[in-house]
């Protein structure tokens, strides 16, 4: 027997779906069909009409013949939503097809084939059914399962996959960030045990990442199921409910990655990269629930400059228009948007709205949004067709419909003429597939219907906006996207979360009534640590959260210590408080190092943004994504970009935690102490520090400490911002002995290597930073023996001379167990540091 003939009878043996554990002899494997082969990536079909995904000879994951399984039913019907959550999780609203069978296949031929494509012929009970496989690119395999003859409802992909391997993506998920032994629904339920109405499906995607460098992303929009090592802790199943569309096939793909992070990476090559959002989107942003008038909107950007509280952005919440989506702003209490605009616009504030797809027709003043109405219902500008609306507002418009896209973008025009530049996107998920077996029928006027519309919605609701921002970005901050939504540039908030440390489930109470917890604090970090695996890597939680607000002091210490190390520190809560209304000095003291901290991390989280296009790596990575090799998947640590690791203590009264530390060492961000990693360590984490830690070698860019925004001002004088001059970039270093480098998103390259006795720090300037450099180097402990800069002595200065003057100097100081400060000008240059 063949080598491969030898791997595959022993995956055949353990593997097999229908084979008894009893049983002491193996069948003999099937005759292998044919095999595509793509860089060292490849997929085998055999007789039984099982797939096999290997990289370098090693399996990765296999689809057998009963993974490839067709739910069939007597005559489908179009009056039914064949809604496959509810095969998975009953509902006494929802009744499965009685006639209801799946039939998998009993053989397979190889029909025809190129270099890089196959096409097999499945055979079952009584029919067949075709499987194309496309060798698209290295690491990618394309495939569509298209059934032939009538009554297929239902499509299921199961897959064998190792047994202890963790699972990423699928969306936004509150619960785990690891999706072994959950069930996950494709879209929106009305269905939750919590205080919420809904399963919180804001943002559900179909791609699933297995550790061991695999990946499968079912691109159909039709509602699905995903079941992950619920039945056995090798099997994942996925089923779709393709009902009439079921002729058209499933399409789906197989992925392959050395690094399971790099598995984004073909998600993006099939739906688009995301669009980055303006660098002032990344934040911090500040908003109000229920913004009162424009006089509060002026006196908060004023008053965060004058208690030195770093932003770049604001969104005023509704009420601030005569009624939803009017297109204006209410006379009486926003007299003079205008001088509004422009004042916020003065203190490095950019300016976002809240707004929704509808026209209110409750309104209690009917004028305007009556002729509105009256106008999109002339034009045709509504739904053909809508079903039930979850809002208070009516029916959306049917943005598949160009001229309602015109029609919106005309009235928008008013906004983002006056120098609006974003917009928070909340509601516009009124498109269910149905909450019993009968459909919740919407009709568009491009022909598509709820079946498939109740995640694509989102895709014309976000485009319409995000066509109308500036070139340079804009900030679309949404509740709900789907497939393919990463290209709008949507930024992704959690929705109405608990101001509170609670878990998803937690029995609760807020002094006047009990409930179940939707999530507070832990779940909004599993909810981003979930999104940037599948394809939404800007994320921006509700800083102290939303539900039973206003948070403590200690919940909003903790919530905005962890959104400062996230790709979006978006800050407000559903009491309409803002942080110098919610605590005292020493609050304000410990937010403005945070915020500020976030700011000053610009150039570093820029440059991952950047690298998104070229590698696909979420910038915020879960610890069991970013080093599968740990085997662990905590919901409670991530690395942001490569080298820091941030811990976030999501406990009430918790003063330490207990920390995984990949291999290697790491250096504590506020103390400049070390730990070897390889194990868990207890670590001190008082009220005041965030757990965050730097990888030896690692060089972090950062802005000024002095830095107020990254937008504009016209009062550079008491405003600090980036777009005024970028100024000299810090650079916090920890030495190690492998040569590392890091090069910023504008050309800037930074460089280090270390021994024993010396070490060595490169700058170079790009097209935009580099106005100078200040290396720092903590944990560095006394005074160097000598420093040198492009090999010339240089001498110790004071503080202000190397903060203030312009000429290469050091100096040391004894914080974070001693810092070397090394300056130089901008340019090339090497400094030699020996100890």
């Amino acid at each position: 027997m063949s080598r491969r003939s030898s791997r595959l009878a022993a995956l055949w043996a353990v593997s097999c779906l229908s084979c008894s554990v009893s049983e002491s002899v193996a069948p003999a494997p099937p005759v292998v069909l044919a095999k595509l082969d793509r860089e060292g990536v490849s997929v085998e079909v055999d007789a039984s009409g099982s797939l096999t995904l290997a990289r370098g000879g090693a399996v990765l994951v296999r689809i057998p013949s009963e993974g490839l399984a067709l739910g069939r039913v007597g005559s489908v019907r179009d009056d039914v939503s064949y809604d496959p959550f509810r095969l998975v999780v009953p509902s006494v609203l929802y009744a499965v097809p009685g006639d209801l069978t799946f039939i998998t296949p009993k053989s397979a031929t190889l029909e025809s084939r190129t270099d890089t494509s196959l096409r097999v012929r499945l055979v079952y009970d009584d029919r067949e059914a075709k499987l194309d496989i496309d060798a698209a690119a290295p690491g990618r395999f394309d495939l569509t399962l298209t059934p032939e003859g009538e009554g297929v409802a239902f499509m299921r992909l199961g897959q064998h996959v190792d047994r202890s391997e963790g699972f990423y993506g699928l969306g936004e998920s509150f619960d785990d960030v690891d999706q072994r032994g959950k069930v996950r629904a494709m879209q929106l339920e009305l269905e939750s045990h919590t205080e919420s109405p809904d399963n919180e499906a804001h943002v559900p995607i179909p791609l699933l990442i297995g550790t061991t460098g695999w990946g499968l992303f079912v691109n159909d929009a039709h509602p699905g199921v995903f079941e992950v090592a619920t039945k056995r802790p090798d099997l994942v199943e996925a089923t779709f409910g393709t009902g009439v569309d079921s002729p058209k096939g499933l399409h789906f793909h197989l992925f392959a990655a050395e690094h399971p992070l790099d598995l984004t990476r073909h998600y993006y090559d099939l739906t688009g990269y995301p669009r980055l959002p303006g660098r002032f989107g990344l934040g911090p942003v500040v908003w109000r629930d229920e913004n009162t008038d424009q006089a509060q909107v002026v006196s908060d950007v004023t008053t965060m400059r004058a208690l030195d509280l770093p932003a770049s952005a604001i969104w005023i919440d509704r009420p601030y228009a005569t009624a939803v989506n009017t297109f204006d702003f209410e006379k009486v209490r926003f007299p003079d948007p205008k001088a509004m605009i422009a004042t916020a616009h003065s203190l490095g504030f950019r300016v976002a709205l809240w707004h929704t797809p509808y026209l209110d027709e409750k309104s209690a003043d009917a004028a305007y949004t009556a002729s509105l109405r009256a106008e999109a219902e002339q034009k045709g500008l509504y739904p053909v067709e809508h079903g039930l609306t979850l809002n208070h507002w009516g029916p959306p418009l049917d943005l598949t419909n160009p001229d309602a896209v015109s029609f919106w973008q005309s009235h928008l025009a008013a906004y983002t003429g006056a120098g609006i530049e974003g917009f928070k996107l909340d509601y516009g998920e009124d498109v269910l597939p149905g909450a019993t077996e009968a459909r919740n029928v919407w009709r568009f006027s491009d022909g598509s219907d709820e079946r498939t519309m109740h995640g694509r919605f989102q895709l014309f609701y976000h485009s319409t906006y995000a066509s109308l921002l500036p070139k340079d970005g804009g900030f679309l901050l949404c509740r709900h996207a789907t497939i393919g939504d990463q290209t709008n540039g949507s930024i992704i908030w959690p929705g109405d979360l608990d101001a509170t440390f609670a878990r998803v489930g937690d029995p609760a109470d807020d002094g006047s009534s009990s409930y179940v917890s939707v999530g507070g604090l832990p779940a909004s970090v599993i909810a981003g640590l979930s999104l940037g695996p599948s394809g939404f890597p800007f994320y921006g939680a509700d800083t102290g959260g939303y539900r039973h607000a206003p948070p403590d002091g200690e919940l909003f210490i903790r919530w905005f210590e962890q959104t400062a190390l996230s790709t979006v520190m978006q800050i407000g809560n559903g009491a309409s408080t803002v942080a110098w209304e919610l605590g005292d000095d020493a609050l304000l003291t410990l937010y403005r190092r945070y915020t500020r901290l976030h700011l000053r991390l610009f150039p570093y989280e820029w440059t991952y943004a950047q690298r998104l296009a070229v590698d696909g790596r979420p910038i915020v990575r879960p610890l069991g994504l970013a080093y599968p090799e740990l085997g662990v998947h905590p919901n409670d640590e991530y690395t942001f970009g490569d080298d820091l690791l941030v811990a976030p203590v999501l406990d009430r009264g918790a003063i330490a935690r207990e920390v995984v530390f990949p291999r290697g060492r790491w250096m504590d961000w506020w103390t400049g102490e070390t730990v070897e990693g390889g194990g868990t360590l207890a670590v001190s984490a008082p009220l005041d520090t965030l757990p965050l830690y730097l990888r030896e070698g690692a060089i972090v860019p950062l802005l000024r400490p002095t830095i107020d925004t990254i937008a504009p001002t016209t009062d550079p004088i008491h405003v600090d911002s980036f777009a005024t001059t970028p100024g000299i970039l810090y650079a916090r270093v920890f030495p190690g002995p492998m040569t590392t480098s890091f090069t910023l998103y504008d050309g800037t390259e930074l460089s280090q290597s270390s021994d024993a006795t010396s070490s060595t720090l490169s700058a170079r300037s790009g097209s935009e930073l580099g106005d100078g450099f200040i290396f720092e180097l903590p944990g560095f402990g006394g005074a160097p023996l000598s420093v040198t800069i492009d090999d010339a002595p240089v001498a110790a200065v004071s503080t202000e001379s190397l903060l203030q003057g312009s000429k290469a100097a050091w100096l040391t100081t004894n914080d974070l167990g001693g810092t070397l400060w090394v300056r130089v000008d901008r340019g090339a240059h090497r400094v030699v540091v020996t100890r």
